[in-house]
């Protein structure tokens, strides 16, 4: 018997297509807020976000227009339709964390923020709210990062573009756990 949880999780899905409806800020920190139960060794706590609303947006924006790699001196007409693509979504969320020299640390930090935005993305499918996890290869660009604030020794897990969707994709079938798991008994 499936429970609302379960049900939540089954039908969330990763949102491309966004209404121009605003999101309430407050809204999404008290997401964050719940978000940040998620397990974490040592209780550390090592994420910080940065959140693009309204006007807001186009640091963001013009941090990725700089970011992209000039064909002879112009910014290529397909990352100007990506720009513009990000300007009418309603809210961008950047998720940071320190990037901790010993590995073992590094990766229960990552660990840590990768359940929060779970519990974030769920919560917020929860009440009708979208949103799709970015990682280009943008993130990585020194320039990208240097524009929007990010400091050496940080990394960038996550763009979060969040929205109410326009539309819902249909569920893509996944493999059995049977497939994927050995089970040792003895």
């Amino acid at each position: 018997m499936l429970t609302p949880i379960d049900q939540n999780i089954l039908e969330r899905r990763t949102i491309k297509k966004f209404k121009k409806d605003p999101v309430d800020i407050e809204e999404i920190i008290e997401l964050l807020n719940v978000a940040k139960w998620a397990p974490n060794h040592k209780v550390n706590q090592p994420w910080r976000f940065q959140l693009y609303a309204g006007d807001g947006k186009e640091k963001f924006v013009q941090a990725f227009i700089d970011a992209m790699p000039k064909e002879d001196g112009a910014v290529p007409q397909k990352a100007l339709n990506k720009a513009q693509y990000f300007r009418d979504i309603p809210l961008h969320l950047v998720v940071i964390m320190p990037e901790d020299p010993r590995q073992r640390r590094w990766d229960e930090d990552y660990g840590a923020i990768s359940s929060l935005l779970q519990n974030f993305q769920l919560a917020a499918w929860a009440r009708g709210i979208g949103m799709i996890w970015r990682s280009n290869d943008w993130i990585y660009d020194p320039v990208f990062r240097e524009a929007i604030g990010v400091k050496p020794g940080e990394k960038i897990v996550a763009t979060m573009m969040i929205g109410y969707p326009q539309h819902v994709p249909e569920k893509r079938e996944r493999t059995d756990i049977r497939e994927k798991i050995i089970i040792i008994s003895e």
